[in-house]
């Protein structure tokens, strides 16, 4: 018989005081993480007599969101979770004893150091009470004659004062050098004791897990523990690999989608299986909500007379009294929870705000072949989810009057199933690095265009071919400046590809500012994404074949004011 047996997170008090206690060990066995965080799925396999039981789970770490633990299972019998409880707690490291050992070890060497130090120490001290006394011994030759009548001895100065300097450089000798060990032993003391704060405490910090349950007789039950961890995510990575072709062949588009895992839980994620999702748990479930939002005359604030009589001014002040005492009160209300009108005005306006963090509008899950390891270190894990290959419509754009080169397009329409997710792209041109770029969110069936760099088979040119200044009228004359342009546009593909030329004219700020567009060769588009001014022309090039472009425009203004082109 098997039973399935599920318990959501309480803080029951478990029934029945002789019940036993029953150690159990799980492993992390699979994983789902979010763009931000993860939810781990720990397995344990015990044997449970028949009675009332308490399990107890001591390896989930401190990053567990307690409110987020379930427990659920499946047994050879009948089997009832009575509820779940947790708790925080320390418990001893794994590698405690080889930890301490290595703490005695450094401890130790620090203590003979910190000796070696004060035996230096103690030599500089001496050396500098040796310094003092040679210094006493050059006072010799200054001390009072003998008196009168007495043998005195005659002292060889020379030999004494040079006695005295061999001795002074000797002791300033031994200062320096044992101040130059000192340094030294400073510093391994300073490593060693950097080293010692870097060993992991005796005891971690971990979240117990009671589960209390009941057995009708004795069982196996495989028992499955859930909870949401923080400090983890993943983010997307791409592979964008372009195959112009050739003549026969057609353009190639391969995509392939990456990700990079990182982790720093307090567990190490070993032999799981890893499944990626696109749901943001943290991101909040509900819309926010909005305030009334009003609008109302600023109010009047009108001075009392300054001759009034003294009973009218009191009638005239007595309404400004009781509106400034109501102010007052409010300003003291404000004072009391902490903000004033102003405050509450600016806290108004922060709950009206959107939530920063969107969810994207679809939810997609990305299994992870085979099972894994990620080190608890945050440093990146990258695997490969899948490959797509695409048939894309490569183009040309080129912005001659700022860069006369051309520039290959490809255009991807993202085929139906999962959709692509903000990430940066390494993109690939036969097989060439050309550089980075990044994608939006894309849902199935939306188009994206990508950069794959400089297009040396498509030739630009871009000239000034007429530039005039002048006056126009006889009675209210009016200045202009008119400029032409030429552009070449010559295609050396082996195929027919499409070209897109943009250009611009100036865009006037003021309405006695004329500007008119002069075009030999009309433009596909004006004024293109909303951009005033800014023309292109759209054409399909075959091979060796050259467009030319003849285009232009005149500003005319009122005669005694000048001009200036700017953006």
């Amino acid at each position: 018989m098997r039973f399935l047996a599920a318990a959501v997170l309480s803080m029951v008090v478990a029934t029945g005081a002789e019940a036993a206690e029953v150690e159990a060990v799980s492993r992390v066995d699979a994983v789902t993480v979010f763009p931000a965080g993860a939810e781990v799925t720990r397995v344990a396999k015990v044997r449970i007599e028949k009675g009332e039981h308490t399990l107890v789970f001591q390896d989930l770490p401190a990053t567990a969101l307690q409110s987020s633990i379930r427990v659920e299972g499946s047994s050879t019998g009948r089997l009832e979770i009575g509820s779940v409880d947790t708790r925080r707690l320390f418990v001893p490291r794994s590698d405690s004893e080889a930890a301490e050992s290595e703490r005695r070890k450094i401890e130790d060497e620090i203590e003979a150091l910190k000796d070696e130090k004060s035996t230096l120490e103690a030599q500089v001290q001496g050396a500098e009470t040796q310094k003092s006394l040679i210094a006493n011994l050059t006072q010799l030759p200054t001390r009072p004659p003998a008196p009168a009548g007495t043998a005195e001895r005659g002292e060889d100065w020379p030999t004494i004062l040079a006695l005295i300097a061999s001795a002074s450089a000797d002791a300033q000798r031994a200062v320096l050098d044992a101040q130059v060990k000192i340094r030294d032993v400073d510093r391994r003391i300073e490593d060693l004791e950097k080293k010692l704060s870097s060993l992991a405490p005796a005891r971690e910090e971990r979240i117990e897990v009671k589960v209390f349950v009941a057995s009708q007789a004795d069982v196996e039950a495989d028992l499955i523990l859930r909870y949401q961890v923080s400090h983890a995510s993943w983010t997307p990575l791409y592979d964008v690999r372009l195959s112009t072709g050739s003549k026969t062949v057609a353009p190639k588009l391969d995509l392939t989608r990456r990700a990079a895992i990182t982790q720093s839980t307090g567990e190490s994620w070993d032999d799981v299986a890893l499944t990626l999702s696109t749901t943001r748990p943290a991101a909040g479930a509900s819309a926010p909500e909005l305030a009334p939002m009003t609008v109302d005359f600023e109010p009047e604030f009108k001075p009392a007379p300054m001759a009034a009589p003294m009973g009218g001014a009191l009638r005239s002040a007595a309404p400004q009294t009781e509106a400034m005492a109501q102010a007052q009160e409010e300003a003291a209300a404000g004072e009391q929870d902490g903000v004033g009108a102003v405050g509450r005005a600016k806290k108004a306006d922060i709950a009206e705000r959107p939530a920063e963090v969107v969810a994207a509008p679809f939810h997609a899950l990305y299994a992870v072949p085979g099972r894994l390891s990620v080190a608890n270190t945050g440093e990146a894990k990258r695997v490969q989810l899948l490959e797509e290959t695409m048939e894309p419509q490569v183009a040309v754009r080129t912005v001659p009057k700022e860069d006369p080169k051309a520039y290959l397009y490809a255009k991807l329409v993202l085929p139906k199933g999962s959709p692509l997710l903000p990430g940066s792209v390494s993109l690939f041109r036969d097989g060439t690095f050309v550089g980075t770029s990044s994608l939006p969110i894309l849902s199935p069936g939306e188009e994206h265009e990508l950069g794959f760099g400089i297009d040396d088979l498509v030739r630009v040119r871009h000239s000034i071919s007429e530039e005039k200044r002048g006056e126009t009228g006889l009675i209210s004359t009016s200045r202009t400046d008119s400029r032409n342009f030429k552009i070449s546009v010559k295609s050396m593909h082996e195929r027919a590809i499409a070209v897109t030329v943009y250009d611009q004219i100036p865009a006037s700020e003021n309405q006695d500012i004329k500007v008119e567009l002069l075009a030999r060769t009309a433009p596909s588009k004006q004024n293109v994404d909303d951009k005033r001014g800014v023309l292109i022309w759209e054409m399909k090039l075959e091979p060796d074949q050259e467009q030319i472009i003849d285009f232009g425009y005149r500003v005319s203004w009122p005669s005694g004011k000048s001009i200036v082109y700017g953006r």
